[in-house]
């Protein structure tokens, strides 16, 4: 297949630290041939969404999962399909899709291939609040922690924000990526301390952080909103991503908004990150490896790479969830713990191949 160059950004982009010796050729990917690779992953998902179903202690057929959500009797089985695998697969097809399309937005408003939605302080901001909660008010119920995950998701990121944009030049890659790194380091020494005075805060907070979609059925109900905000944000931000991949200063001279765009885009993956952290915990991989995967499939056009991001995230999260169920029946394994392990060296194995690509 024929190569093209990617786009130069000259002076306009941050390269991250590491990655001058990055394969900078992207495939040329027709309309037909994207239009291929996006059908073979909804196909991917829809497998998922059947063994996520069926496959558990105790598994189940095609049909009776199909007889269980469109006339169910109330039989053993149908009440484990609709009250714990099907609202579990729904809750994995949502984090999937806000870690997805979250990733894909850190990496390109930070231009950094390993950067991850984790960027911006939101899995620690999300920690800290739950511990600062238990140490003041004692053990507290899922759905409370999921109110407080969301909301101390929403102030970290915020922080992060208004720490990049007070920098002398205003907000760029790499002082959104400092600030960043900033205001997780604060979370998690707080954090620390906190565990260290409160076993109570220590054992919420080892319970919360293993990631999991198991358990979580009250929680999208109450998230959605923030879900679909999020995503209409990076549908709008889709345009800007395209200009801002040729460097700033082509962007503005395009008529993109610079400084708006990166409010919009933080403002999406906030909202989608956050989102992902109160339904599902904090999951190591899915928003870093999602965005290269589906770049492989469609190219780096945002147009085609946010679909694919959303649906490979999706696909990817439920088939790890499934195979946490398999490999270690009659227990599970959990969803975030199957992604470190299967993720880490997946990615070690793409940047030895030289797959990744600048963004």
């Amino acid at each position: 297949m024929k190569t093209v160059d990617a786009p130069a950004t000259g002076t306009d982009s941050i390269p991250a630290a590491g990655l001058r010796e990055t394969a900078l050729r992207l495939p040329v990917r027709s309309g037909k041939v994207r239009l291929r690779w996006l059908a073979a992953a909804v196909v991917v998902l829809c497998a998922a969404v059947v063994a996520s179903v069926c496959i558990g202690s105790q598994p189940s057929s095609v049909a009776q999962a199909w007889h269980a959500v469109v006339t169910p009797t109330g039989t053993n089985m149908d009440v484990t399909i609709l009250q714990l695998r099907w609202p579990r697969t729904l809750t994995g097809i949502a984090a999937g899709i806000c870690l997805g399309v979250a990733g894909t937005l850190s990496q390109g408003h930070t231009r950094n291939a390993v950067a991850d939605p984790g960027l911006l302080g939101i899995n620690q901001g999300a920690a800290l609040a739950i511990v600062a909660a238990t140490a003041i008010a004692g053990t507290m119920l899922p759905l409370t922690q999921a109110v407080l995950a969301f909301g101390g998701a929403l102030l970290a990121s915020v922080f992060v924000f208004l720490i990049g944009t007070a920098a002398r030049h205003g907000s760029t890659p790499i002082t959104l990526v400092l600030a960043g790194a900033a205001v997780t380091a604060l979370c998690t020494g707080l954090v620390t301390g906190i565990v260290l005075l409160n076993e109570a805060a220590l054992d919420t907070l080892r319970f919360w952080q293993v990631g999991s979609i198991a358990g979580r059925n009250d929680i999208l109900p109450a998230i959605w909103p923030f879900l679909l905000a999020g995503l209409v944000l990076a549908a709008m931000n889709i345009p800007a991503l395209n200009a801002l991949a040729l460097g700033e200063n082509t962007a503005r001279s395009l008529g993109i908004s610079v400084l708006w765009a990166r409010c919009a885009g933080i403002a999406a993956i906030t909202l989608l990150a956050g989102s992902a952290v109160t339904m599902a915990g904090p999951i190591a991989f899915a928003g870093l490896l999602v965005p290269h995967i589906a770049r492989a499939m469609v190219g780096a056009d945002y147009r085609w790479l946010l679909p694919a991001s959303a649906v490979t995230g999706a696909a990817l999260l439920l088939l790890a969830d499934t195979a946490g169920r398999v490999i270690a029946r009659p227990g599970e394994l959990s969803v975030g713990v199957v992604l470190a392990v299967i993720g880490a060296p997946f990615f070690v194995f793409l940047a030895r191949r030289r797959k990744l690509v600048t963004v």
